[in-house]
């Protein structure tokens, strides 16, 4: 493990480079994060001729402990590390490396929480598939003294809709009433337009609107916009290694009425927010930005569209339902991953942050009041 001291592009070329390639891991997630409290460590792993094999964006955040006569902090990887986790003598380098991190930086804990999949599908249904080497890594994390997070910062599980096939596919692979929805949002006049600098308080405005209604708290206008003037204005890189976003906007007769923010890295497309007014809902609009967001992913060459987050149980009782099967209705394949894991050198703190954790608003994503489905990459 050595730190990394090239440039950002070349960073980016590393993590795009690497199985499960994710824009959390990338040096301009990395930068927004700084301007909210954030360190940024990258590190990267390398095989005996020296080629990089694996890397983590580890971002580290000191604690205010009033008193306390040490400093303390906390690490986390979002959306890493990255590497082939198949390999099992690599994974097992990694996680010690990651260990010994914690423990030389005085850490509460460290979080991981890589895209490793444990399998595809809902649980119990016929199309539900179970990977048994998903279930290998968390036994091994075990064993290695990790254990299953308490605070799921991300959602462990999501849909990826595969872009590769034609439109005329894409659309027919939706569920009828969802295909029906977007026709007949296009037949009641919703027209679809790119965003702007100038819209981003409007599309606050709508989020906050959208969060009091189906009743999830999200953080003030000031992260939005810094990360807003972070992503938007990039130029696409024909590379793909040039991280960027899109926002959408849905207007009725020049009114708007809902909006879709996308992220867009290494081919992949994510969808961030989604945000709708109560006016027009009979219109459909938040079908048709959806089908936008798919048509112009695959305009800038994305093969897969991520829709970020979906129930963490798959039962109607669970609060985010709704939004699964609007999302489920769009096509795609429900992915479930191994989740966030911590490693805690000290397990009397580890304890003590947990009880704290509901006063220290803002130092981690607290999911209290965080509708699943809603999550804020943090």
């Amino acid at each position: 493990m050595i730190p990394f001291t090239s440039t950002p592009r070349s960073w980016n070329e590393l993590v795009a480079s690497l199985p499960l390639a994710h824009l959390l891991q990338t040096w301009e997630w990395s930068q927004f994060k700084v301007q909210h409290g954030w360190q940024p460590m990258p590190l990267v792993w390398q095989d005996a001729t020296e080629k990089p094999v694996a890397a983590a964006m580890v971002l580290k955040r000191a604690l205010p402990m009033i008193g306390a006569a040490v400093k303390m902090c906390i690490l986390y990887v979002p959306r890493g590390p990255l590497m082939d986790w198949q390999d099992a003598a690599l994974r097992r380098r990694v996680l010690e490396d990651l260990q010994t991190l914690a423990k030389r930086q005085g850490a509460i804990f460290i979080k991981i929480d890589p895209d490793v999949p444990l399998g595809t599908g809902v649980p119990g249904t016929e199309d539900a598939v179970e990977f048994i080497e998903g279930q290998t890594v968390c036994s091994e994390l075990q064993e290695y003294g990790w254990q299953f997070s308490k605070d799921q910062i991300q959602s462990r599980n999501t849909i990826l809709i595969d872009l590769t096939p034609s439109e005329d596919e894409l659309l027919n692979a939706m569920k009828q009433k969802t295909r029906y929805n977007v026709h007949l949002s296009q037949k009641k006049g919703v027209m679809i337009r790119a965003g702007t600098l100038n819209d981003l308080s409007l599309l606050y405005r709508m989020y906050q609107e959208t969060a009091e209604r189906d009743d999830f708290s999200i953080p003030n206008e000031d992260y939005f916009q810094t990360l807003w003037h972070s992503f938007m204005g990039i130029d696409p890189d024909a590379s793909g290694l040039q991280p960027f976003m899109e926002n959408l906007v849905a207007e009725v007769d020049g009114d708007p009425v809902g909006a879709i923010s996308l992220f867009f890295f290494a081919g992949q497309a994510l969808y961030y927010l989604g945000m709708s007014r109560g006016i027009h809902r009979e219109k459909m609009p938040t079908y048709l930005l959806q089908w936008e967001a798919m048509r112009r992913s695959k305009a800038l060459d994305c093969k897969i569209y991520d829709l970020w987050g979906v129930c963490n149980e798959f039962s109607e009782s669970d609060k985010s339902w709704n939004l699964f099967r609007f999302k489920k209705g769009l096509g795609g394949v429900v992915s479930r991953t191994i989740g966030a894991w911590d490693f805690t050198p000290n397990r009397i703190l580890y304890k003590m942050y947990f009880k704290a954790l509901p006063f220290m608003d803002g130092i981690m994503q607290v999911a209290a009041r965080i509708a699943p489905g809603h999550h804020i990459l943090i």
